[in-house]
């Protein structure tokens, strides 16, 4: 199926607005994306492109650019959220459990949400066998976080007309690739509803720091703004804001204050909740709301 035959068109001011509990106006979902890069192929993204212009194997300025949020910048994460108390959810490469165990152990140790983010950072369409790959992924994934997880978001948020069917083949129940709305929604597969949570790309440290190359500054402005409008607007509904970083990215010393900038003025505001993946998927199900 494509998108529009899995759900119809649903404006947000014909639904029942959702109540969050303790009149909380906003849930605020935090996603880390942890990824594996394989060197032997071309970089998930480049902050330096090659010289004359040609992409060449193998790309060690970008290999090791991401590398330094692996090994430096995400500690910056984890300290960030142990000092606000906040739990995000880890959207991870399943690849990461074996080669990146001391960053993964920490972020299940410190009680993260870990979310499916296939095996490692390549387009879903480029992958031969999707069943092998998601079953590899999410059985992997449990093992190493003593739970199987129960939310997925596809590198790049790519998907194939079929990725819906078989992630809720392999007991998959949200995902995060739909980024068309300010409230969870249902869509159709061939193996009952799955549940979209809105996930960003707005609010993601990819498309403003590395596709539009807004300076450190902009992402602090931008969330804010994004914040304080779906803070006024859950007075009458409720709303989620996600914020989408990578330590590659927003763990670079000249950002990091940016994003910690971000945190300090939402957590100011009364009536906001900091949610994983799992903890929203239960109040919309127990919401009994369609979208």
């Amino acid at each position: 199926m494509i998108p529009r035959e899995r759900c119809e068109y649903s404006a947000i001011v014909d639904r029942p607005p959702l109540s969050l509990p303790g009149g909380a106006r906003v849930v605020v979902w935090s996603v880390v994306n942890l990824e594996f890069w394989d060197i032997s192929r071309p970089m998930a993204r480049q902050v330096l492109p090659a010289p004359t212009g040609q992409l060449l194997l193998p790309d060690v300025p970008n290999w090791t650019w991401h590398e330094y949020g692996m090994r430096v910048g995400v500690w910056r994460f984890f300290e960030l959220f142990a000092r606000l108390g906040v739990r995000p959810t880890l959207s991870i490469n399943a690849r990461v459990c074996e080669e990146y165990g001391r960053v993964a152990s920490a972020a299940r140790e410190a009680g993260w949400e870990f979310m499916g983010h296939a095996w490692e950072q390549m387009p879903i369409h480029r992958v031969e066998d999707q069943v092998q790959m998601i079953g590899r992924s999410l059985d992997t994934l449990g093992r190493f976080a003593g739970a199987r997880p129960i939310g997925w978001l596809g590198p790049g948020l790519t998907e194939t007309e079929q990725t819906p069917d078989l992630l809720a083949a392999a007991g998959i129940k949200y995902i995060g690739d739909w980024v068309y709305d300010d409230e969870p929604t249902q869509i159709r597969t061939a193996h009952g509803p799955l549940i979209t949570l809105p996930y960003t790309v707005e609010l993601n440290d990819i498309p403003m720091m590395l596709v539009q190359h807004h300076e450190s500054a902009y992402f602090t402005q931008r969330c804010i703004d994004g914040f304080e409008r779906l803070y006024r607007e859950g007075a009458e509904r409720a709303k989620i804001m996600a914020i989408a970083i990578h330590p590659y990215i927003s763990g670079q010393p000249h950002r990091i204050k940016y994003l910690e900038a971000v945190y300090d003025h939402i957590n100011r505001y009364a009536g906001v909740l900091h949610w994983n993946g799992v903890q929203i998927l239960e109040w919309y199900l127990s919401a009994g709301a369609k979208g």
